[in-house]
């Protein structure tokens, strides 16, 4: 048995969704572990010495202040774009490069938004949903944990 790297993610969000401590699956050609707690999650997979080891950097849960309420700000109308994986969010394909996206930038249905990389992969991801780009809600380079919301979309 071997596993590609969207297998790994299915585990990984399930295991993410299911509260579940922590898995392990060890065969005669590779052993991976998912631990989860409510504080970091650490992911670590580790393949045949025919092939680099792969590990990935610890991904620590970030808890944001809550928001004081502003009056006039009703996000309710607003469609929340979440986060596919664990991984670190990109704005950019590279130091350098433009952002894929920017507040006010109409989207629409397959425009990438940005990439999360996870485990030396980079992701793509792309929009479900067509509208304009009302707030990013996570900086450049920071580390985001599966479903955590990374853009208001305003589809209106």
């Amino acid at each position: 048995m071997s596993m590609d790297i969207k297998q790994i993610q299915d585990l990984i969000k399930f295991v993410a969704k299911s509260g579940v401590n922590e898995v392990a699956i060890e065969e005669k050609d590779f052993k991976i572990t998912i631990k989860t707690n409510q504080e970091p999650t650490f992911v670590t997979a580790t393949v045949p010495t025919a092939a680099p080891v792969v590990a990935a950097t610890p991904i620590v849960a970030t808890t944001a202040a809550p928001a004081t309420p502003v009056a006039t700000e009703d996000t309710s109308k607003f469609i929340t774009v979440k986060s596919p994986m664990i991984g670190t969010f990109y704005r950019a394909a590279g130091p350098g490069k433009p952002n894929f996206i920017n507040v006010g930038d109409e989207i629409s249905v397959g425009k990438v938004l940005c990439i999360v990389e996870a485990m030396k992969l980079f992701n793509e991801i792309e929009s479900e949903v067509s509208g304009k780009i009302v707030k990013i809600l996570i900086d450049d380079a920071k580390p985001v944990e599966y479903d955590q919301p990374l853009f208001l979309v305003d589809p209106s």
